[in-house]
């Protein structure tokens, strides 16, 4: 162990785990499969109810079939409908659940150490499709060492991962380092675009007791940190936004009476009780502690986010998108360079609050419009409102054939 580096160290003790897990799943396999259970998590845990996961299970909900449906949550206070069955993601609850389920659902990558049958079934949804932030090979030396072990890992258990477009399709074997079955789907978090939006937007305003014809702009950051060289990190600095601003030039370019919904990405809420802010305005709303961020965007008017997958999500609603990237440059040097061209996409960037000011006033919706099915178009985006049908076609077929 003299002379070898932190980083090598820390690599040797998650592959001593690593081996520890596999065994003691290994172990739980003199328990026989339970042919008709599905275990769903989103972000490792941290995640409730929410994202393609959530959206797979409530098709599975109206199915004839019964399905025992567990769902692994590190927060027991999370909220579950009736047909789900919620257990503490603790980590012999989970090798035991994954152990005997016939189907596994997530959309984070599985513990390292974990391990599959050949009888059972992974479909990996991940947890954003069209994105900004590099993933994978394409963070090149900005990839930890041990993020890359982790991933290669639970590709290599995944049967299916799932696809909105070509673009995802043709990129994802080196974002995930998977290189197996990439079926085209759509995004099932994004049915409630097509599907529900009405309904959804006048329930989301009763949930939070404001007047049905208000307007809401949801401004929801992205993840920042992450597997790091030895201990996973995450940051929630204070946004630079001028709140009071924002709502004031909403109103003039929009008309209406506008609230602001403060949204932290999952992993920080889990964290965090409330998004950090002291510059506070009139009319806010921290919905962070609320488990789905698409149910949330489907009742907004406005998305604000920096470099969040979401603004690729919404586009299929023509909800207005603005970026606001004020620490562009710090967060491409610590994650590295951006999937994208910011300034060649659909959206206006802002780098300052008098950028976005003049993007809001300057916004043409008609253009605005024509960009969005022009690059929908281009990158061949497959979000029909059937994703989650799609899925669980495929896991009835499975589990018929089985």
């Amino acid at each position: 162990m003299k002379g070898m580096s932190n980083e090598e160290k820390y690599i040797r003790k998650r592959k001593r785990e690593c081996l520890r897990t596999n065994i003691i799943y290994h172990l739980l396999w003199i328990f026989p499969v339970n042919k008709k259970k599905i275990v769903f998590t989103t972000f490792e845990g941290d995640g409730g109810y929410c994202c393609n996961p959530r959206y797979i299970a409530e098709e599975l909900l109206k199915r004839k079939d019964k399905f025992e449906i567990v769902w692994l949550v590190n927060n027991m206070n999370r909220q579950f409908p009736d047909g789900v069955k919620k257990v503490k993601n603790s980590f012999l609850n989970r090798a035991y659940h994954l152990a005997t389920a016939k189907v596994w659902v997530d959309n984070s990558r599985k513990a390292y150490g974990t391990a599959k049958r050949k009888s059972q079934l992974y479909i990996q949804t991940w947890h954003a499709a069209l994105e900004f932030k590099p993933v994978g090979k394409f963070r090149g030396k900005l990839f930890p060492r041990i993020a890359y072990l982790v991933s290669e890992y639970d590709s290599k258990l995944a049967d299916y991962v799932t696809s909105n477009s070509e673009w995802c399709t043709k990129l994802y074997p080196e974002m995930l380092l998977y290189h197996g079955n990439i079926i085209k789907t759509g995004s099932p978090r994004c049915d409630i675009f097509i599907n529900r939006r009405e309904e959804i937007y006048q329930s989301i305003r009763e949930r939070y007791g404001m007047p049905l014809d208000a307007k809401i702009v949801l401004f929801a950051p992205t993840f920042r940190g992450g597997s790091q060289k030895g201990n996973r990190q995450v940051f929630a600095d204070e946004s630079t936004i001028d709140f009071r601003r924002l709502v004031k030039v909403l109103e003039e370019k929009f008309s209406g009476n506008w609230f602001v919904f403060l949204r932290l990405h999952p992993q920080l809420a889990a964290q965090l009780e409330q998004f950090p802010l002291t510059n506070d305005a009139s009319n806010i709303i921290d919905v962070s502690q609320a488990d789905d961020m698409n149910e949330l965007a489907a009742a907004s008017d406005v998305l604000i986010t920096d470099y969040s997958s979401s603004a690729f999500d919404v586009i299929n609603m023509h909800l207005p998108v603005f970026i606001y990237a004020d620490d562009l440059d710090r967060y491409t040097e610590e994650r590295g360079k951006l999937m994208w061209d910011m300034f060649s996409l659909p959206f206006s960037v802002a780098r300052d609050n008098d950028e976005l000011v003049k993007n809001i006033i300057e916004f043409d919706a008609e253009k605005y419009m024509e960009k969005i099915d022009s690059f929908s178009e281009e990158h061949e985006v497959l979000e029909d409102g059937r994703a989650s049908e799609r899925v669980v076609d495929m896991i009835e077929k499975f589990l018929n054939n089985n």
